[in-house]
């Protein structure tokens, strides 16, 4: 089994997206500052997370939103607070 999830940090308000066997284990791993590029967001938090049969199907998921998804979600959040700041 292998899946693959995005965590989200409300203490630097940024998105992560991996994939991994064991999420339970990864996750905690993000949270104790084992990964040190994600340390400064702790704590991290699962916002998604599908599982598959391969690793190659996790990883294909995984480069999709790292490539596709994230950067137009962040791209909808920008115009959205720019719009909303232009109205206050």
């Amino acid at each position: 089994m292998f899946i693959t999830y995005i965590i989200f940090s409300p203490k630097i308000s940024r998105f992560y997206t991996g994939q991994t066997e064991d999420l339970v284990r990864r996750l905690d791993e993000h949270n104790r500052g084992k990964t040190p590029f994600l340390a400064s967001g702790m704590p991290w938090k699962i916002v998604f997370s599908k599982v598959f049969d391969s690793r190659h199907e996790a990883i294909k998921l995984e480069r999709f939103i790292k490539k596709e998804v994230l950067p137009d979600f962040l791209t909808i959040i920008i115009l959205l607070l720019a719009s909303a700041s232009r109205r206050a």
